[in-house]
């Protein structure tokens, strides 16, 4: 897929309405064979769990290191969020069958909330606006309900002071719908989406892999600084997206247009609602 094949207007529209995209057929099956490869090689490593969680994966295989300027989804990300941003998180998760629901340290289940900081950013009119999002890549067969998927309320970004009337994972609440998808599927959705992590009673194991951005002049989750390995030989769309723009940290929030390479995949006001 390329981004000749979405309509990127239409699909920001979309966004902004519902507060999510479910996108088909993002990655071929052979990129998704490598990077469960990846996730194979990890897994080996560890000690045995129901549920893993990784941060900062960009840095623990190349083959997560190379969706960080993922071409079939950078200018949908570009013209959602605008130009000046950077890659906030890189956060694999693999959730095996445990239909006991047994509690374990990387949460096996996550009940409803929105993304933080916490406390929460300022509200306009009990609302918060959009400051990052995620896209999930899937990378396990998530095509039926109760795999682990991630439950999500749809339009709760847009109502003034929502939230659900218990926080329970496990208690169906009113406008839920689980994600379902694919291997190689997209799921997006911002911070202040309301969203949950259901339990897997499957005997399918969930796989997802979450990249989130966010403007530049925010903190990424991943690093106070991208490492030198990842800067070695970066494009100078990568390193934009690595935070690496200019040592005057003014230029974060005002960049001159030479720091900002993403701009030439933005659409204007009419696709997005803002270059920034």
């Amino acid at each position: 897929m390329t981004e000749l094949q979405f309509d990127i207007p239409a699909l920001v529209s979309q966004f902004h309405r519902d507060g999510y995209l479910i996108l088909r057929n993002v990655l071929p099956d052979e990129r998704v064979a490598r990077l469960n490869l990846a996730v194979d090689e990890l897994i080996a490593g560890e000690p045995e769990s129901l549920s893993y969680n990784w941060y900062n994966s960009v840095e623990r295989h190349p083959a997560f290191a190379d969706l960080i300027d993922e071409p079939a989804l950078l200018p949908l990300m570009v013209n959602l969020l605008g130009f000046n941003i950077q890659l906030h998180i890189s956060h694999l998760t693999v959730r095996r069958p445990n239909p006991g629901d047994s509690k374990t340290e990387s949460q096996s289940f996550i009940n409803w909330h929105q993304d933080g900081p916490h406390p929460q950013f300022p509200r306009i009119h009990g609302l918060t606006s959009t400051y990052y999002m995620k896209a999930c890549y899937i990378l396990s067969d998530m095509s039926e309900p109760d795999r682990g998927n991630t439950k999500i309320i749809s339009g709760s970004h847009l109502k003034a002071d929502f939230a659900p009337v218990q926080t329970n994972v496990d208690v169906p609440v009113e406008g839920e719908l689980q994600v379902c998808g694919k291997q190689g599927d997209v799921f997006i959705f911002p911070q202040n989406l309301w969203h949950a992590g259901a339990p897997n009673r499957s005997g399918f194991t969930r796989r997802q892999l979450f990249f989130g951005y966010s403007p530049i002049w925010m903190r990424p989750i991943d690093y106070h600084r991208a490492s030198d390995a990842l800067l070695a030989n970066a494009s100078p769309i990568r390193r934009q997206l690595l935070g690496d723009i200019s040592s005057n940290c003014f230029k974060y929030y005002v960049p001159d247009e030479s720091m900002v390479p993403l701009k030439s995949m933005w659409l204007g006001a009419g696709a997005g609602e803002s270059a920034y």
